[in-house]
């Protein structure tokens, strides 16, 4: 289920903002190694600093890029086990208990990502000098934008009607 369609403005502002940022990353991505691939093969040298912004970028588009999985309500899920061997009511129990879990592990990363940038921080990269803190960031970051969404999602699998839940694709896999 798609949870931006039920998102007060303030989280779909906020998913709004967080696809834009992966696209334009996905984008200086694609152009910085494209780049710096031709100026190598055709010049015979290369832009050595175009490696340390597409790490940076890499890894700051997989956690920022889990935020967005997470308020599309992408990640993956079988539950055609859980839905043959127990109850409506035990379902939704168990879906409680995952989630907290999930929220939890959510939390051991934002703090443990934290403490790694932190650590870093005073170590500076080879050829741009930034922080390698900054690189490790990403995790809290986007660990911390992963568990706002996670957190609303809870709130509307408990909150919205059955019929609300649908999301666009069943609609439309419903009608063929």
């Amino acid at each position: 289920m798609d949870y931006r369609l039920h998102y007060p403005a303030p989280l779909k502002w906020l998913s709004s903002i967080v696809d834009f940022a992966l696209v334009l990353a996905g984008i200086s991505i694609i152009l910085l190694v494209f780049i710096n691939a031709l100026l190598r093969g055709a010049a015979g040298f290369d832009l050595a600093w175009s490696l340390e912004v597409t790490a940076f970028l890499l890894l700051w588009s997989t956690f920022v890029g889990c935020s967005a999985a997470m308020a599309r309500g992408a990640h993956m899920r079988v539950t055609e086990v859980v839905e043959r061997l127990f109850s409506q009511a035990a379902q939704q129990k168990l879906t409680l208990v995952i989630n907290l879990i999930i929220a939890f592990i959510i939390l051991t990363l934002i703090k443990t990502g934290y403490d790694i940038s932190i650590h870093t921080w005073a170590q500076t990269t080879t050829v741009l000098y930034w922080p390698v803190g900054l690189l490790y960031a990403s995790m809290p970051f986007g660990m911390l934008l992963s568990l706002i969404f996670h957190l609303f999602n809870i709130w509307c699998d408990y909150t919205l009607p059955a019929a609300a839940k649908t999301s666009e694709f069943d609609v439309l896999e419903d009608q063929q």
